[in-house]
């Protein structure tokens, strides 16, 4: 599944409640599907299956870089990978590389 690590603690049709985000993040979450190289569509299916508008959460790891803004742990692609590991190497801060590989490779 394409964002089953971008924070969710549970997705729904596991007998638990989807994972509850504000209106926003939600947005986020789908909108950063149009940088996945693991499939757009996958992105936003998964992100349907695994969250729900609600509250808030604070813990939900949310940043921008370069005008880009995402939640959760992004699933890279191998090139993404190699674009992060290049970037850190040449001292790039690892959340930046990361964000900037997924939306800008």
């Amino acid at each position: 599944m394409v964002l089953a690590t971008l924070g969710a603690t549970a997705a729904s049709g596991d007998g638990v409640d989807q994972h509850e985000v504000s209106k926003e993040q939600y947005a986020t979450l789908t909108a950063q599907c149009r940088y996945a190289d693991t499939g757009k569509a996958r992105c936003r299916s998964a992100v349907k299956e695994l969250y729900r508008i609600g509250k808030t959460d604070r813990t939900l790891d949310c940043r921008t870089y370069s005008g880009v803004t995402v939640c959760g742990t992004l699933r890279l692609s191998k090139a993404e990978r190699q674009c992060l590991r290049d970037s850190t190497s040449k001292g790039l801060p690892y959340r930046r590389a990361e964000v900037e590989c997924y939306a800008l490779s």
